[in-house]
């Protein structure tokens, strides 16, 4: 019997009754960390395609993944880059495109805090009142010094806005954070859980830094590794489920980088490994999530 953890997946299973599955979706937009409006090259561990590697059109994602899961569900995953960084009318044909199709059931947005104004939180609470949303914020890191050092442009005070304002919407919010930033220690990353799991999030993603050719830090960091071995990272991983409140669905443990253009960690890419070890550690310890609060 597997640990109690309050994943994505099973929420999502009791809320639509069936298998459902985020369609990772390319919507032809750019970041202002990018284009000069807030900084140039983008945050330094983001790929050429925005973090946003597996992205592609609803068909081309359906036709992948339906010999899978022939019965599922699907949600549209607006994934890579800043996915509220256009005119709102852009992003009103974009979202509702989307929505309108016939085998999607709802639309996941990633964004960042410092892209969503009057205008894009009116746009979401519409599409919240009629349809199944979620928006992912990619806050990475709760400290200063390293949103300096991964030229994330914006500083925390806006995260705090941003999550304020959703929550006051009744938006779901889900949060990333990356493990393994350069310089953080353990204590850090514990730090950036709490304070997160304490602004009225819905839902957190733990990814484990990778390096990745065509990133700024491939040319930075070229011989960083976040983490020496699967057993350090799986060990970091338990003790911050153990200290995340069971109510929040947790919608990622781990990291995806496509092999071609991995750099480090050599192993990141096995995922099923590395949730197994996951599970059988807390198993090991008796440890579901939220233990340690």
């Amino acid at each position: 019997m597997q640990p109690s953890i309050n994943m994505v997946s099973k929420y999502l299973k009791s809320y639509f009754g069936e298998k459902t599955v985020k369609l990772s979706i390319d919507g032809g937009f750019t970041c202002p960390n990018r284009d000069g409006t807030k900084g140039n090259g983008g945050c330094i561990f983001c790929s050429a395609d925005g973090s946003g590697d597996f992205a592609s059109t609803i068909e081309e994602q359906i036709a992948l993944l339906s010999n899978k899961w022939p019965n599922a569900k699907y949600l549209a995953y607006f994934q890579n880059h800043t996915n509220t960084y256009a005119p709102v009318d852009v992003l009103r044909d974009k979202f509702y495109e989307a929505l309108n199709h016939p085998l999607i059931s709802g639309i996941v947005i990633a964004t960042r805090p410092d892209c969503i104004d009057t205008e894009v939180l009116d746009l979401l609470s519409e599409i919240n009142e009629n349809h199944f949303l979620w928006v992912e914020l990619g806050l990475q890191t709760i400290h200063e010094k390293t949103a300096v050092l991964i030229n994330r442009c914006y500083d925390l005070s806006i995260y705090d806005e941003t999550i304020s304002k959703l929550n006051a919407r009744g938006i779901k919010t889900v949060v990333h954070l990356i493990l393994g930033l350069p310089g953080e220690s353990q204590h850090d990353m514990e730090r950036s859980v709490r304070y997160i799991c304490q602004s009225g999030i819905w839902g957190i993603k733990l990814h484990m830094l990778n390096v990745v050719k065509g990133s700024a830090m491939a040319l930075s960091h070229p011989d960083y590794c976040s983490f020496d071995s699967i057993e350090e990272y799986v060990n970091l991983v338990c003790d911050l489920i153990e200290i995340i409140p069971p109510e929040i669905t947790i919608h990622r443990l781990s990291a995806d980088a496509p092999r071609k253009i991995l750099i480090s960690p050599s192993w990141s890419y096995q995922k099923r490994t590395i949730l197994n070890s996951i599970h059988a550690e807390l198993a090991r310890r008796g440890s579901t999530q939220g233990c340690k609060l």
